[in-house]
C-alpha cells in the first residue's frame, strides 16, 4: 500500500522524492575563478542537502553526457559513504547521456547501450570537414581524430582517424567544431537528422550523439525500474538541452535559472542559478 507521501501528486505538499536526478555541470557543479586555475566545486550548501535528501531515504542519481570516469570524482564530493548502513547503495550515475549506467562506488556498469555512429558522423563531417571526433574509450578516456581544447575532455586521449574511431559499435560520440556556434549546431542537426542517433546540442557547437532512444531520461527511468520506483518517484534538476527529456518525464522536472528557454519551457518550475544556489534550494523545499 502507498504511504502518504507516495499518494501525492509530484510537486504538492507532502510529497516528497523518493529519487533525486543531478546534472553535473551547472547544477552540480559552479566553476570557481582560483588564482591560479578554474576549478569545479560542490558548494557547502548543496552538498548538505544532498545529504539531507540521503538521510531521508532517498537515491541521489548523477546524470551527465560525461563519461563515467569523469563523473565518480564528482560523485565522491557529495561525501556520501557506502560502508554506512543507511547510506549504502543510494548512490547512481547516469553516464554518457544515458548510454552507461553504474552504481558507484564501487564503481559497477549495470547497463550499456551501443549504436552505429558511422552514417551519422560522416554526415556531420561533410558539413564541418575540420570538426573534432571522439569517441568514449570506457574506463581509460577517449579516442580522438585530433585533439580537443584543453579541458574540455577527461582521462587519457588516443589519436586515431576517424574511420578507427566508428569502425566498431560505440556508446557515445563527441563532435566539436570551436569555429561554429551552438546555434550552427542546432540548425545542423535538425537539417540533418541524424537517422539511426539521438543528438543533443550543448552550449557550444557541441554535439552528442547516442543511440536511438537513449537519454538521460532513459537511463533514470532503468534506473528507476531496478529500484521499485516510478517517475511519480523523481525529482530531476538541470540546465543543458540535454536535460529535456529528463525534465519532462520525472514527476518534477526543475531548470536552472540560468537554462536556456528551451530547456525552462520543459521544466514543472524553474529555481535559482548555479551561483544562487538554486539546486541546494530546490532540494531544501523537500528535504529542508
Amino acid at each position: 500500500m502507498a504511504t502518504e507521501s507516495e499518494s501525492r501528486p509530484p510537486g504538492s505538499p507532502g510529497w516528497q522524492p523518493r529519487l533525486v536526478a543531478l546534472d553535473i555541470d551547472g547544477t552540480l557543479l559552479e566553476w570557481v575563478d582560483g588564482e591560479d586555475e578554474i576549478y569545479e566545486k560542490v558548494s557547502p550548501r548543496l552538498q548538505a542537502a544532498v545529504r539531507k535528501a540521503v538521510d531521508a531515504g532517498a537515491y541521489v542519481v548523477l546524470a551527465s553526457g560525461r563519461s563515467p570516469h569523469g563523473m565518480t570524482p564528482i560523485a565522491d564530493l557529495l561525501g556520501i559513504t557506502p560502508d554506512a548502513p543507511d547510506q549504502a547503495g543510494r548512490l547512481w550515475v547516469v553516464a554518457a547521456n544515458g548510454a552507461v549506467l553504474l552504481r558507484y562506488p564501487p564503481s559497477e556498469i549495470v547497463h550499456e547501450e551501443t549504436f552505429d555512429a558511422r552514417p551519422a558522423v560522416e554526415a556531420v563531417l561533410r558539413e564541418h570537414p575540420k570538426a573534432l571526433v571522439a569517441v568514449e574509450d570506457r574506463g581509460r578516456g577517449y579516442r580522438v581524430n585530433r585533439p580537443f581544447p584543453e579541458g574540455e575532455l577527461t582521462g587519457l586521449l588516443t589519436e586515431a582517424p576517424v574511420d578507427e574511431l566508428v569502425a566498431s559499435h560505440v556508446s557515445r560520440v563527441v563532435i566539436r567544431d570551436p569555429e561554429a556556434t551552438a546555434d550552427d549546431f542546432v540548425a545542423l542537426a535538425a537539417r540533418l537528422g541524424l537517422h539511426g542517433t539521438e543528438y543533443v546540442v550543448g552550449w557550444t557547437a557541441w554535439l552528442d550523439l547516442t543511440p536511438v532512444g537513449v537519454s538521460k531520461a532513459s537511463g533514470l527511468e532503468w534506473v528507476a525500474r531496478e529500484l521499485g520506483l516510478t517517475a511519480a518517484d523523481v525529482l530531476a534538476i538541470g540546465d543543458g538541452r540535454n536535460d529535456i527529456e529528463m525534465l519532462r518525464w520525472a514527476g518534477r522536472g526543475v531548470a536552472m535559472g540560468q537554462a536556456v528557454e528551451e530547456v525552462r519551457a520543459a521544466a514543472d518550475h524553474v529555481t535559482g542559478t548555479v551561483h544562487e544556489q538554486g539546486a541546494a534550494e530546490e532540494l531544501e523545499r523537500w528535504f529542508g
